[in-house]
C-alpha cells in the first residue's frame, strides 16, 4: 500500500500557467510516488512478472468537497508515472480502479498494487 498527498489542483488537466512551472511540480510528484512505491515494494510490497496487468486500486479521500471527481484520475497521472519508474514498467499495463471516500483534512491518495 503506498499513501501519497493529496495532489494540488495545479495538476489538474484545467489547470494554466505557462507550462515550465507544472512541468516542476508534476516532476516533484512524481518523484515522491517513485520513492514511496521504492519504499513500499523494498518492505513487503509485491513482485511482478515481466508481462501482464498490474491491478491498481486508487481510493481517493479529498481534503475538501470542493473538488469534481472526475478530475481526480488526471491529477495523479505523475503518481503513476512514478509508481511505474519504481517498478520498472511502462504504465500502460496498470488497470486502475477507483474508490471515492468522504472528505478529510489534509487529503490522500491511496494505492494498492496487485498482480492481474
Amino acid at each position: 500500500m503506498i499513501v501519497l498527498p493529496w495532489p494540488p489542483a495545479s495538476l489538474s488537466g484545467h489547470a494554466n500557467g505557462h507550462w515550465r512551472t507544472k512541468a516542476a511540480i508534476t516532476r516533484k510528484y512524481r518523484k515522491w510516488a517513485c520513492d514511496a512505491a521504492s519504499l513500499s515494494l523494498w518492505l513487503d510490497g509485491p513482485r511482478f512478472s515481466e508481462v501482464g496487468d498490474i491491478l491498481v486500486k486508487i481510493k481517493f479521500t479529498p481534503p475538501n468537497n470542493r473538488s469534481d471527481r472526475t478530475n481526480y484520475p488526471n491529477r495523479i497521472k505523475p503518481y503513476l508515472d512514478g509508481i511505474a519508474d519504481a517498478l520498472g514498467v511502462n504504465d500502460k499495463r496498470f488497470l486502475p480502479s477507483y474508490e471515492f471516500c468522504e472528505a478529510k483534512a489534509p487529503g490522500s491518495v491511496t494505492i494498492t498494487l496487485e498482480a492481474a
